[in-house]
């Protein structure tokens, strides 16, 4: 699986040539789709999705293009992930965050606790990196917070923002956020 900004960039790219396989570097191509997705945004928000499925011309194995604004096997929204993450990171419990974001309790522990402190780390390290690619000033001016993760979706935001702004992108944050982590919001990235 690969995380792309949108289905549609994602489209476009791939009739152009322009993916690569993150497998053997050849040139994939379209190959159908996955299956259609809809999960939870935010208060009585839905998002529905066609994922694009594409085929490397040079190992053929299949890759599906997951728009970042998605978590994989995940009910809900990177937006509502991460508003969850944030209101943890600000102090919130678990049963607070599940009240205000209208999700069981127990879902909303089960993201917490994916999020242990190297994970948090992870994600600190993720905003230094992207922060700097984008606009070296955001890491002399971050917002303190109490834990790694505030401090790290602080600088994900501040360089969300700055991708916005630099690229005239209309992805929103937290799909930006989604892309920047590679869709591991919740889990560190797979080791392989």
């Amino acid at each position: 699986m690969m995380i792309v900004g949108s289905t549609e960039q994602a489209e476009a790219a791939l009739r152009a040539g322009e993916i690569a396989c993150p497998d053997c570097s050849a040139r994939l191509r379209p190959y159908g789709h996955a299956r259609t997705r809809t999960v939870r945004g935010l208060g009585d928000g839905r998002l529905t999705a066609r994922p694009r499925r594409a085929r490397c011309q040079g190992c053929d194995r299949t890759h599906v293009l997951l728009p970042a604004a998605l978590s994989a096997r995940r009910a809900d929204a990177v937006e509502v992930i991460g508003t969850a993450l944030a209101a943890k990171a600000a102090g919130s419990g678990y049963r607070t965050i599940a009240a205000r974001l209208g999700r069981p309790f127990s879902t909303v522990r089960r993201w917490l606790r994916r999020v242990p402190q190297p994970h948090a780390r992870w994600l600190y390290e993720q905003g230094v990196q992207h922060a700097f690619r984008l606009d070296p000033d955001i890491l002399a001016r971050p917002k303190p917070w109490p834990s790694m993760l505030g401090w790290g979706l602080n600088l994900l935001a501040g360089a969300a923002l700055a991708y916005q702004a630099r690229l005239d992108s209309d992805l929103p944050p937290w799909t930006l956020i989604g892309l920047f982590t590679g869709g591991h919001l919740l889990s560190g990235p797979l080791r392989t």
